[in-house]
């Protein structure tokens, strides 16, 4: 089954076709007045977390307990939660399109599939609920349907978390040495300037006071943060203009929802070392590989 599962996701990466899809979708979103603010609110800027994953949990919550209750004959019930289901999608999609705008490639077509899937399973219940009141059998039969558009939406949205990596930290696996390591770059004030900490990229500056140092890699999408533009000594990413404060790594301006790590710096008559004290597992205990 699992493999079955892995050869459709490949299938559907790799088609072509869900560009066309995606585009039109684009195009609808793009007519959308979402300024950069809302954006923001939308992704979870403010939360430190993506909102949508928060969001989806209603409309399957409520679909799922109308099928329970369907069960048990409680049949106005069902109906009640059936529609709150419906009504909950506008916000979960709202807050999924708003991070799937900011795909590109495969990631884009699954994101593709998965909208189309969720709208499916959206219209099938919106149908049911329409139909239950004098046809209740043929409203039972079609929020089955929308079941399974769900699940295969849930499916979807599930690979394009876990297996794609839409929607986490670009860092989250950034192995830091905790030792002071020379980064072998001139830093001038109020200037952005790319380095490296072993194999842990960088953007650094200097303000009138000290050097400041963070990951380079912007946690959204992972854009190169050196390439971005620095005022007011925040750094603002190319690509979707997330602003971060070259201080504490901390997201001033979404679209991005987690911070930069942050690294210690001092200088010494060889140049500037950082380092970073490393509390998280994942990063700490890394897979190493040793040399047979």
């Amino acid at each position: 089954m699992a493999v079955s599962l892995n050869t459709l996701a490949g299938r559907l990466e790799a088609s072509k076709g869900l560009d066309v899809l995606a585009d039109k979708v684009q195009g609808a979103l793009s007519r959308l007045p979402l300024n950069a603010g809302m954006r923001s609110t939308l992704s979870g800027t403010w939360l430190g977390h993506p909102v949508h994953p928060l969001l989806v949990a209603t409309p399957i919550g409520a679909w799922t307990s109308a099928a329970l209750l369907d069960l048990f004959g409680e049949r106005r019930a069902a109906r009640t939660l059936i529609g709150a289901g419906v009504v909950s999608v506008l916000p979960a999609a709202l807050t999924g399109a708003s991070d799937w705008l900011d795909t590109s490639g495969s990631e884009r077509r699954i994101g593709a599939a998965h909208f189309a899937s969720n709208m499916a399973a959206a219209a099938a219940y919106g149908g049911s609920w329409a139909l239950r009141r004098r046809y209740y059998r043929s409203g039972v039969a079609l929020s089955m349907v929308g079941a399974g558009a769900a699940i295969f939406s849930g499916w979807l949205g599930g690979h394009l978390a876990y297996a794609m990596g839409v929607g986490v930290d670009t860092n989250a696996f950034n192995v830091a040495d905790i030792d002071w390591t020379p980064i072998n770059v001139k830093v001038s004030q109020d200037t952005l300037v790319g380095a490296s900490a072993g194999a842990s990229p960088l953007v650094v500056t200097r303000s009138s006071s000290s050097v400041h140092a963070i990951g380079g890699r912007c946690s959204h999408r992972g854009a190169p943060l050196s390439e971005g533009k620095l005022a007011d000594n925040c750094v603002t990413c190319p690509w979707h203009a997330s602003r971060f404060d070259m201080a504490t790594g901390q997201v001033v301006a979404g679209p991005a929802v987690a911070p930069q790590p942050v690294y210690e710096t001092r200088e010494r008559d060889a140049g500037i070392e950082v380092r970073r004290h490393e509390e998280r597992a994942l990063r700490t205990n890394s897979v190493q590989v040793t040399p047979a």
